[in-house]
C-alpha cells in the first residue's frame, strides 16, 4: 500500500469462513471470500474498508494454504512444471456503497526437484501461502514465466487498487492530506 502512497489508519482482520463452496469455480470463490471479508468488518461512516483475497488455481480446483509441510509437498508437486491462475479480488466499502475488481494471472512454475521442495519447505516461506508459495520470497526462483499482475500475485494489485480507491473517492496518488 506504501508503493501506491496510501498508509492504513488501522488493520482490522475480517474473520470469514474461507472454505469453497460445492462447485464453486476458483473466481466466484474469490469473489464471495473478498465480499464476504468487506462486509464482516464493521466501519464509521468516514471511514474506507478495503479487503482483499488471493487464490491459486488449476482448473476448477483450488489450492488453498497448506496446514503442514506434507500438505505444502504435495501442492508443490502438483504445482511443479505446470501453469496456474493466481486470482486476487479486492473490495472496498464506504459507507453503504461497496466497489469490487478482481485480477486474474497466470504463472509456470518450474519443473521441481526434490531438493528443490526440501530446500523450500525448510525455509517455512510456504506457511499461510495460498497455493503453498510465495513470488516474493525464495520460491521467486522456481517462476520463470508470469502473465499479468506481479503485484496481484503478491496478493494486492496495485494499479487496480489506486483505480478503485480513485473511484471510491480517495485522495490522488502522491496527494498529501
Amino acid at each position: 500500500m506504501a508503493q501506491i502512497g496510501v498508509t492504513p489508519s488501522e488493520v482490522r482482520p475480517a474473520d470469514v469462513d474461507e472454505t469453497p463452496r460445492k462447485n464453486e469455480t476458483p473466481l466466484a470463490y474469490c469473489r464471495r471470500v473478498t465480499k464476504e471479508k468487506v462486509l464482516a468488518v464493521s466501519s464509521a461512516a468516514d471511514e474506507l474498508v478495503l479487503c482483499g483475497d488471493t487464490t491459486v488455481a488449476v482448473g476448477r480446483r483450488i489450492l488453498g494454504k497448506p496446514e503442514s509441510s506434507s500438505e505444502a509437498e504435495t501442492v508443490l508437486r502438483f504445482l511443479s512444471g505446470r501453469r496456474h491462475r493466481v486470482i486476487t479480488a479486492i473490495a472496498i466499502k464506504h459507507q453503504s456503497r461497496i466497489w469490487e475488481c478482481d485480477v486474474t494471472s497466470k504463472v509456470r512454475m518450474k519443473h521441481l526437484s526434490d531438493s528443490d521442495i526440501q530446500g523450500y519447505l525448510d525455509t517455512g516461506d510456504w506457511k499461510g501461502k495460498a497455493g503453498g508459495y510465495a513470488i516474493q520470497g525464495p520460491a521467486s526462483a522456481f517462476i520463470p514465466w508470469i502473465s499479468g499482475s506481479y503485484s496481484a500475485i503478491v496478493g494486492l494489485p496495485l494499479a487496480e487498487t489506486q483505480a478503485i480507491l480513485k473511484v471510491a473517492g480517495y485522495r490522488d496518488f502522491g496527494e498529501r492530506s
